[in-house]
């Protein structure tokens, strides 16, 4: 019995190489759901998951690290509503709604030439969340006395 318990430890945290990384990367990102992405590659839900969040950190840091001063002439600014596992109205209603049950606002700032993606925020549709998104995208923009 111990023989099989540790061959399924070795085996469940086995580390992806670069190529089924990359794998499971390109398949999310054509928009294949979680599920799918196990069914194809072989790889847990838990690694598919994991390796969405570390991949997602990493962009989030690239992003904040290097889209800064850029010299937009027009600025979109959008919010695209969502909802965290059940619409607001639905929440008091729902059976064990978790901590994070809500309405969800994805805020967004494109350049309107180049389409680059110059600020996003993740949140609610108050005060608060506007002013932290404003000031991210104040941070990307080129300082208008430069």
């Amino acid at each position: 019995m111990q023989n099989i318990t540790t061959e399924f430890i070795s085996v469940s945290m086995k580390i992806l190489d670069h190529k089924a990384r990359s794998q499971i990367l390109q398949l999310l990102c054509e928009g294949n759901s979680i599920r799918s992405v196990t069914r194809l590659t072989g790889a847990s839900k838990n690694t598919v998951i994991k390796l969405l969040i570390d991949a997602g950190k990493a962009c989030m840091a690239f992003h904040d690290a290097n889209v800064r001063n850029v010299k937009a002439k027009r600025v979109q600014v959008d919010e695209i509503w969502s909802f965290t596992y059940a619409k607001q109205k639905n929440v008091a209603a729902a059976k064990a709604a978790p901590d994070g049950a809500r309405d969800t606002w994805t805020w967004t700032a494109i350049d309107a030439d180049s389409k680059m993606i110059l600020s996003y925020f993740i949140g609610g549709r108050d005060g608060e969340c506007a002013m932290w998104f404003v000031d991210d995208l104040a941070h990307a923009l080129m300082d208008a006395s430069n």
